[in-house]
């Protein structure tokens, strides 16, 4: 028996990277993922997920749009009656200056659709979780807990999901609704690609191998490695760990000052 059989898991932000890879791991599980993108591409991960024979139907929803998410709520209820499992993953980022330089409506839209959204949709689908009980996983960050620079409105946000997620686990655990975070690092997904640049471009190249120095386990993550503590958080072998956040980032939050390990060159003889 898999983990999540005849599980309903809602994905967001589940087109690419991180959404994507959790979606197809949760199929893999068990559950009937309903995967959730402004992106019509989200339906090639529903593709994907029902050529290799498991559940999945797609839907196109901006989760900053409260009327949006409310008709979507509506919708499945209507259809699956509840849901088992929400994974708020839909997030956007950009790093697009010091505080004094950064664009409002960029500020905006990244709240909106990161923190903002991350509310709307939990408000309007733990109705189809409270006679069921369930769990809610909320997408936060490395960045959540410690700031990066030039990016005030993405660390702004991670850090409300954080608390967030704690306020939901005290006034839903009995109603047997978990709730927790995910906090990953510098994962491999099409997010860091255009923050960075790519494997393949001069600046993404560095950006790697200095990643390789920062990172005490030598390297980036996977989104399969996101998605494989997501698919455990979902499932009952987590059933007595609510209002947490699990930092996945390879250790580089471990380390007081990973900038020193740039300078250090028995670290970088480590890691070749």
């Amino acid at each position: 028996m898999r983990r999540l059989e005849n599980k309903i898991a809602l994905v967001t932000g589940a087109s690419t990277g991180i959404g994507s890879a959790s979606a197809q791991i949760l199929a893999k599980e068990g559950a009937h993922v309903l995967a959730i993108d402004i992106s019509a591409s989200v339906h090639d991960t529903v593709k994907v997920i029902n050529q290799g024979g498991n559940k999945a139907s797609g839907y196109n929803v901006d989760v900053s749009d409260a009327h949006a998410v409310e008709r979507l709520a509506q919708s499945i209820k209507e259809d699956y009656d509840h849901i088992d499992i929400l994974c708020n993953n839909a997030g956007i980022d950009n790093a697009a200056g010091r505080i004094h330089e950064f664009p409002i409506d960029v500020f905006d839209r990244i709240m909106n659709v990161d923190l903002r959204g991350t509310f709307l949709m939990t408000k309007f689908f733990l109705p189809l979780m409270m006679s069921n009980g369930g769990s809610i996983i909320n997408m936060a960050s490395f960045s959540g807990n410690a700031a990066d620079l030039n990016r005030s409105a993405y660390n702004a946000a991670k850090a409300g999901i954080i608390n967030f997620t704690r306020s939901t686990a005290i006034e839903y655990g009995r109603e047997h609704i978990r709730a927790n975070a995910v906090a990953p690092g510098t994962i491999e997904t099409p997010l860091v690609d255009k923050l960075t640049g790519t494997k393949e471009d001069e600046q993404g190249k560095i950006f790697r191998e200095n990643q390789k120095w920062v990172t005490p386990l030598g390297r980036l993550g996977t989104p399969d490695e996101v998605g494989k503590l997501i698919a455990f958080l979902a499932s009952d072998d987590s059933s007595f760990i609510t209002g947490e956040t699990i930092t996945i980032d390879g250790g580089v939050t471990a380390y007081t000052w990973p900038g020193e390990m740039l300078s250090d060159a028995r670290w970088k003889d480590s890691t070749e």
